[in-house]
């Protein structure tokens, strides 16, 4: 049995910042697409989901990174 120690690789550890950041940024995006697609939607649709269009339009003003907890995970 070899005893090898496993350790983080250099060049990983130093590209993580940049990797949350671009996560980060994908997050975002999805999160406006889905919220231009919301305001975008006809008012026959938005109250098959429940909403009118006052709400969906105020949805889709809210800012990119004002979104549920469980989003952020």
């Amino acid at each position: 049995m070899s005893s090898r120690t496993y350790t983080r690789h250099p060049i990983l550890s130093h590209h993580r910042p940049v990797l949350t950041v671009a996560r980060a940024a994908g997050r975002a995006i999805g999160v406006w697409r889905q919220r231009r697609s919301l305001a975008q939607l006809d008012d026959h649709l938005l109250e098959d989901l429940g909403l009118t269009r006052a709400e969906a339009e105020h949805e889709a003003r809210r800012a990119l990174w004002d979104v549920p907890a469980s989003w952020r995970r």
